[in-house]
């Protein structure tokens, strides 16, 4: 049988070339620079070892003629420009691996610092295209939006990845590459960040022309601001010698600055001591007008500005979606956003209108509060609303100071009632039935009294039990030992009546008990500093040695005629 397989190649098929056998990878031509390269797929004729086969005879590249070339020429026309490009191998600190590094070092480190809170770089690309906010929040779009790769950026890093195939790039340089490869990768993202930004920078605008609307219908039928009002007025036109019919509000910053020359106190404290006093159902004004206090915190010439940037970042998505739609972009999606950007329009829109009628309605307002007509468009909204919020603050404390300056006056008073009195003289200890009618009366009160005679009869019996019974001289008084083992004995007595006293010491014991557990009612007077407990006796000696005359007299339970017998 015949064989099939093609002789060897004889080895002078090297030399159709006209060029002599080189070793298979070494270069045919040595350079003196380094040019750039062409990444092509290299074939091999001369290792066919099916040469006669009737498809694979002679190849193409062994019919071919050789050429002189200007190799100098060649070099100086496609050498590369090193210098000019800035490419680092960086080599790790193991010494295995290296990277292509052509940004800056500014730059570089910036990308790898965002990319520490960005999702994986991979999962980027898939996201912008797909708009997918799970994978990417507002704060990724604006890092991104920062990180956008310029073109001589993205021609710098394709260039030194030609020349380097077999380095890999930096993490930086490959994200920058990455996001060169999307398609209108800043209308992507801008469009997104105007749909994730507009439900906040839309309430931006809408909550303060809310509070000023609401603010104006609370000073407008705010009654305590009228009241005040009302009292600056007349105090003004008093120390003015006229008679206005009113003023500028702009005037209340100025009205705590004011003050007498005598006690050297605000006009506010005095307009407030007047308010407080004829007014009753006057409040602290403050605490009424939230709206004002909120507004006295927006910028209304930064709203504006932001309302008109809100429409011209419309206008820009519009456009944006339409570059978007003409490259590759999901027909739902395409949907979705056009649905989005015309709800936004007609907002816009109805903003612009509210905007302008409440801006008008507070030109209205101030021909209400008597502003000239030719300068209500010369007050700014937030000046104004500022100055009206700090007097509030001002008369809210002053107010305050004004109610405790009172209270202390009333305190004052009550306790001038009883200075100078002895305690047997004012509310219930008073003796004489002239000073008791004059305390109030109540079902408190005559339990109180009640109880007072009940305590004036028992002792009155202990008095009189123990008079009979010593055998001291009267008026002057003993004490005996307690015995060991007792609580202690209540008097010297006698052993026919061992059972009266102790009868009545228990008596005058319950008493006490339940007067010091009754709840207490408030005092008609107020509390007196503690005495002494020099002078201070106890039950237990009192029903021991008897009461003194003296004693007697002053608790009321003899006369004096008793006592001069």
């Amino acid at each position: 049988p015949v064989s099939m397989l093609p002789p060897p190649p004889p080895f002078s098929a090297a030399q159709h070339m006209g060029s002599p056998q080189l070793a298979r990878g070494e270069p045919l031509f040595q350079k003196k620079k380094k040019t750039i390269r062409l990444f092509w797929n290299e074939v091999r004729p001369m290792d066919w070892q099916y040469k006669n086969h009737k498809c694979c005879k002679d190849s193409l590249w062994n019919k071919l003629d050789p050429i002189k070339l200007d190799t100098s020429k060649l070099e100086h026309l496609f050498e590369t420009k090193s210098k000019e490009l800035p490419v680092t191998k960086k080599t790790a600190a193991d010494g295995k691996r290296q990277e292509i590094i052509v940004l800056d070092s500014k730059r570089s480190n910036a990308i790898n610092i965002g990319l520490t809170v960005l999702p994986p770089p991979r999962t980027i690309k898939t996201a912008i295209l797909n708009f997918d906010e799970y994978a990417l929040n507002k704060e990724g779009i604006e890092k991104i939006l920062t990180m956008i790769p310029t073109e001589e950026e993205k021609q710098k890093i394709q260039e030194a990845q030609l020349a380097n195939p077999d380095i890999p790039l930096g993490s930086a340089e490959q994200f920058l590459l990455t996001l060169s490869s999307i398609s209108e990768l800043s209308a992507r993202l801008q469009l997104w960040a105007f749909k994730m930004d507009y439900e906040l920078i839309e309430k931006e605008v809408a909550e303060p022309l809310q509070d000023l609307k609401e603010g104006m219908d609370q000073l407008e039928n705010n009654k305590t601001l009228r009241y005040i009002l009302s009292t600056l007025l007349t105090i003004g036109n008093f120390l003015n010698g006229s008679n206005a019919k009113g003023f500028e509000l702009s005037y209340l910053e100025k009205v705590p600055e004011v003050k007498d020359t005598v006690h050297k106190q605000s006009l506010l404290h005095h307009a407030c001591s007047i308010v407080v006093e004829k007014f009753p159902d006057s409040t602290d004004l403050y605490s009424e007008i939230g709206a004002i206090t909120r507004s006295a915190k927006v910028d209304f010439d930064q709203l504006q500005e932001n309302l008109s940037q809100m429409e011209r970042r419309c206008k820009a998505s519009w456009d944006h979606l339409k570059v978007i739609a003409k490259h590759e972009m999901k027909p739902a999606l395409k949907q979705k956003m056009s649905e989005f950007l015309k709800d936004c329009a007609e907002r816009i829109i109805i903003l612009k209108i509210v905007h302008r009628r409440i801006i008008n309605r507070f030109h209205a307002f101030l021909l209400f509060l008597g502003h000239p007509s030719y300068a209500i468009r010369d007050v700014n909204i937030y000046k104004f609303c500022k100055i009206v919020s700090e007097f509030a603050l001002e008369y809210r404390t002053t107010r305050e100071r004004v109610l405790q300056q009172k209270q202390k006056r009333a305190n004052h008073r009550e306790r001038n009632k009883t200075r100078g009195k002895m305690i047997t003289d004012t509310g219930k200890f008073s003796s004489t039935p002239a000073s008791s009618q004059n305390q109030p009366q109540g079902l408190q009160y005559a339990e109180d009294a009640a109880e007072h005679e009940n305590m004036k009869a028992v002792l009155r019996s202990s008095l009189q039990a123990g008079e009979s019974s010593s055998s001291v001289v009267p008026g002057v008084r003993t004490r005996t030992r307690a015995n060991r083992g007792r609580i202690g004995s209540w008097n010297t007595m006698n052993d026919d009546s061992p059972n009266a006293t102790d009868d009545a010491a228990d008596e005058i014991m319950d008493r006490i008990v339940k007067s010091a557990t009754q709840v207490p009612s408030q005092r008609a007077v107020p509390r007196e500093r503690k005495r002494s407990r020099a002078n201070r006796k106890s039950l237990r000696r009192t029903l021991k040695s008897g009461l003194t005359p003296e004693e007697a007299k002053a608790l009321g339970l003899i006369s004096t005629s008793e006592m001069q017998v």
